[in-house]
């Protein structure tokens, strides 16, 4: 079980590091429609999401399983800091609430600012707003995938 408990993270950790900070910044980088680059970046991170809450609930029956001893945090002694509090269990729901603040309570608000803006661009407090969500969502999104190595050195 703690093998695939480990496969499952580094699944779930490997795709949020990929998708978050080599496809999206790629997408913008290579497409001259910004437009066109974040509908694509939109449609890889709503894969993303779902790929996040199966691996979440993967790895929540993995750690509930009464042959499960590495789900109480077997290393918390190693562990310096604040990752010595932090189980396993722990560390999966709070990346797992990071998916469902990040884009499901988020993204429909950026969306829906976007589909006011009907292909035109944003202007005044769109644009605001739009910067504000999509700064949350991105720091929500960078503590989920840090979360995510305090995972991968838990489970390891």
């Amino acid at each position: 079980m703690r093998r695939l408990g480990l496969l499952v993270a580094t699944l779930w950790v490997g795709s949020l590091w990929t998708v978050g900070y080599l496809v999206a910044p790629t997408l913008f980088a290579t497409l001259a429609d910004r437009a066109l680059a974040g509908t694509i970046a939109g449609s890889v991170f709503r894969v993303e999401a779902w790929l996040s809450l199966a691996c979440a609930a993967t790895l929540l029956l993995l750690l509930r399983m009464p042959s499960s001893r590495w789900g109480a945090g077997d290393m918390a002694g190693q562990a310096a800091g604040w990752m010595a509090r932090w189980s396993p269990l722990r560390l999966v729901i709070a990346m797992a609430l990071c998916t469902l603040v990040g884009y499901f309570g988020l993204q429909p608000f950026m969306a829906a600012i976007r589909e006011a803006a009907a292909g035109r661009a944003m202007a005044g407090d769109a644009r605001l707003y739009f910067g504000l969500l999509h700064g949350a969502a991105s720091g929500i999104y960078l503590l989920q995938s840090l979360l995510g190595v305090a995972l991968i050195l838990k489970l390891r």
